[in-house]
């Protein structure tokens, strides 16, 4: 290398060009850039020697813009079309005669910045450029193409996200669901994210946190998630959108209903036939009449609706019903097994509408025991659509105009008593109603007591499920039966030392254990049943549903739908499904009950709260059971004094986080004007109570 030679280097990864001013050691030299900075390299480093002429430091910028004006990419595909032709290779040289029909040192080096920052139409190969097939030319391209419309669609993504976080409109990409669903599966699994990486790469690109929870304050305020997201429902993936396939042939069975093949229905439209539900069910699929026979006795008639007329075995449908297993409650609404179109309307028993049914016809003995029974598919023309609250008055009142009801309610009451001589186990703890109106954002809470109505309800269900057990034992019939193992109870004596109602119950269900599902029919301890078989909800339980498929089966002489080998296969799937859905419906109330909770003394700081201890769970780290007395529902409470079974406190919260599923309490006393001036801040002028906190109590839900 000469003094004075223009030497093309990299410093720090990207080309630049220095003088050669002079050499350092026996190999190095010392470059001097347009800056006048100066740089040591080694001749390794050199990429590209101006040759044919020596320059001052002060020429390097005009040399640098005389090559710039020659530097068009485009030109490199015409040159390298002519070189293919020809078969021959490129030098900066070389090709700045075919492209400028000059060698001048700007354009040598102009042509030299072409081919190497070439990555498609030509390959080096020591000094030369070799042009590369029309093939890897083709796939080069659209690699780049590739390359180029996602950097754009990331970029898009980018722009869209910040505009809405700066509180701008934007209409999302489909090419932006997969970012999101990055973020999304973050927020939803946190460090168990197999792409959390990727997750933080985006939050930290938006300026955001890289925490679970800042990802889910990132979906919020990109609209995308709602603040009350059910991230229960999302991690159980449960489904909340029925296939678009669906929709075509649900519209068909509406417009043009399937013909029936297998045998006549019974024709019970002349019965009085009540139908009994919350005033919010939409789906109606029981209902309950009661015939005078001529010999004095009464048969009962327990009609359950008839999905299985509107779908076959393998069908969208029935696969689509069978991937569900059962209709979802949640407090801000109903997740159906079918689409609501179906679910709510031809297969529902509607009022004053004729309707396929499946009817259980019992006649009991004087015991309540079962003495005859049929089941036969049928019409009915539902008569009443009544609320418990309607039920219940009809009943108290002895309305006679409604006398079959009221022969149901005494029937019940006769089969309520015998299945106690059974071995039955009543329990009666309470249950809340939460609903969530989400265009008015309030929470409800009802606590749902025991009534007439529902107590008769509840009967005639069991009692089908009896008859439904009993004819596929009868017949050999396989059927998805329901099984409860005899739970071990404490001894009487102990038992009737705990205070009846709420603490009793809440030992008593302690000890309560799973009930369990197969092809065989065997005891269900707490109904008091030798044989049990649910089949009553066909249109919210898919179990149900096989049941149904089964019976219509052989009561018409047809192939079993279902054969002993794969029933259990179907159940076991069924069962894991519907416990999932179970755990979502679980999660999601208890959420928007420390909502409530939150929200209350939000708008009531330090209300207090009326609860029991039930039992408790730990008494060795003083963790107990606590039921609110006037909304029914249950939370852990840990104690930092001596507390009793059965004992009623006064409590207010001191901490709610629903989305940590935490909250913790107060106990508060109540005092009054009379008392010792020494109770902390107890007094009060007109002599009304006031509370004071006296113990820090943690209730973390375990």
């Amino acid at each position: 290398m000469e003094k004075g030679t223009l030497v093309e280097f990299k410093l720090k990864g990207t080309p630049h060009l220095a003088v050669a001013d002079r050499p350092e050691g026996k190999k190095n030299w010392v470059l001097v850039d347009q800056r006048g900075q100066s740089h040591t390299i080694h001749p390794r480093q050199v990429i590209y020697e101006v040759t044919k002429a020596t320059y001052e430091q002060s020429e390097i910028e005009w040399f640098i813009k005389e090559a710039e004006g020659y530097i068009d990419p485009d030109n490199l595909e015409i040159a390298w079309e002519l070189l293919t032709e020809l078969e021959e290779t490129a030098t900066p040289e070389s090709l700045a005669q075919l492209l400028f029909s000059d060698q001048s040192p700007p354009l040598c080096y102009a042509a030299h910045c072409l081919l190497s920052a070439d990555k498609i139409f030509f390959k080096q190969k020591g000094d030369h450029y070799e042009p590369r097939s029309t093939a890897q030319v083709e796939e080069l391209q659209h690699k780049l193409a590739r390359e180029a419309a996602k950097a754009e669609e990331k970029e898009g993504f980018f722009s869209r996200a910040r505009a809405v976080l700066a509180g701008e409109a934007a209409v999302w990409e489909k090419s932006d669901r997969p970012r999101l669903e990055i973020v999304e599966r973050y927020a939803l699994l946190g460090d168990e994210s197999t792409q959390k990486a990727a997750a933080q790469d985006i939050l930290t690109a938006l300026d955001q946190e890289k925490s679970p929870e800042a990802a889910f304050d990132f979906l919020v305020a990109l609209r995308i998630w709602e603040k009350h997201e059910n991230l229960a429902l999302r991690r159980r993936q449960i489904p909340t959108q029925f296939p678009e396939e669906l929709t075509a042939q649900v519209e068909q069975i509406i417009n043009e209903p399937p013909a029936e093949s297998g045998g006549d229905r019974i024709d019970l439209t002349h019965l009085k036939l009540y139908t009994i539900d919350d005033e919010s069910t939409r789906e109606i699929d029981d209902g309950l009449s009661c015939e005078p026979l001529e010999d004095g006795r009464q048969k009962l008639w327990i009609h359950i609706a008839d999905p299985t007329r509107w779908l076959a075995t393998g069908d969208l449908l029935d696969t689509e019903a069978r991937r569900r297993c059962t209709t979802v409650y949640l407090p801000t609404g109903v997740i159906p097994m079918f689409p609501f179109e179906l679910a709510s309307g031809p297969m529902s028993l509607v009022q004053g509408q004729t309707c396929h049914a499946l009817s259980f016809g019992v006649i009991l003995n004087e015991d309540g025991s079962v003495a005859e029974y049929s089941i036969q598919p049928s019409l009915v023309k539902p008569t009443y659509r009544l609320t418990y609250e309607d039920a219940d008055e009809m009943i108290e009142l002895g309305v006679t105009a409604e006398g079959e009801l009221l022969a149901i309610a005494e029937l019940a009451k006769s089969r309520q008593a015998w299945r106690k001589t059974q071995g039955a186990i009543n329990i009666q703890l309470p249950e809340s109603s939460i609903k969530v109106d989400s265009a008015n954002d309030t929470i409800t809470i009802d606590m749902l007591t025991s009534s007439n109505s529902r107590d008769m309800v509840a009967e005639m269900m069991i009692l089908t499920g009896e008859v439904a057990a009993r004819y596929g034992e009868d017949n050999e019939l396989p059927l998805p039966f329901r099984s409860q193992p005899q739970p071990e109870l404490p001894p009487e004596e102990e038992l009737m030392q705990l205070e009846a109602g709420w603490v009793r119950d809440s030992a008593i269900r302690r000890c309560m254990t799973r009930s369990e599902m197969s092809i065989t029919p065997a005891r269900h301890a707490t109904l008091g049943l030798d044989r049990y078989c649910q089949v009553t909800s066909p249109i919210r339980r898919y179990t149900d549903l096989m049941g149904h498929f089964q019976i219509k089966a052989h009561l018409r002489g047809a192939a079993l739908p279902f054969t002993p080998t794969e029933m259990p296969e179907i159940i076991a799937s069924v069962s894991n499904a519907a416990y999932e859905a179970t755990m979502v419906e679980r999660q999601t109330k208890k959420y928007w009950a420390i909502e409530y909770l939150k929200r209350q003394d939000e708008a009531n700081p330090g209300q207090p709260w009326d609860v029991m201890m039930v039992r408790w769970l730990r008494e060795h780290e003083s963790l107990g059971l606590i039921i609110f007395e006037d909304l029914g529902l249950e939370f852990v409470m840990r104690f930092d004094r001596a507390v009793e079974v059965g004992e009623r406190l006064t409590i207010r919260l001191s901490y709610a986080d629903p989305r940590q599923e935490m909250v913790r309490f107060k106990e508060v006393i109540v005092a009054t004007e009379q008392e010792d001036e020494t109770a902390a801040d107890t007094s009060s002028e007109d002599g009304k109570a006031q509370y004071s906190a006296v113990d820090e109590t943690s209730a973390e839900e375990e």
